[in-house]
């Protein structure tokens, strides 16, 4: 069991939820870059069809850009958090063992 889950008063509900909110910040960013249209026009297209507001084709291709940079910087920000907690939670176990000693 996870030491969340150990010192939570709910058990492993308040652990559940915590993995969906995180299952959720992986997918969301990673979805977001499969679908990615391929090419301006297209996502130029998915935009006029879905609001209504029509975009040059130099605006689309910088939305595109900006989305695939905004969603790349945000899996790595994921991928950095995940490694520090990781290696918190060693180091941390680590220093418990030390004192236990």
């Amino acid at each position: 069991m996870n030491d969340c889950c150990a010192t939570s008063k709910h058990g492993n509900q308040d652990c559940s939820k915590a993995g969906n909110r995180e299952f959720l910040a992986w997918i969301v960013p990673a979805a977001m870059l499969a679908f990615a249209p391929k090419c301006p026009a297209c996502l130029a297209a998915y935009v006029a069809l879905w609001t209504g507001l029509g975009l040059s084709l130099s605006t689309a291709a910088t939305l595109r850009w900006a989305m695939i940079l905004l969603c790349a910087a945000f899996l790595l920000f994921l991928s950095v958090k995940r490694l520090s907690r990781s290696r918190l939670s060693c180091h941390f176990t680590n220093f418990i063992k030390e004192q236990e000693q």
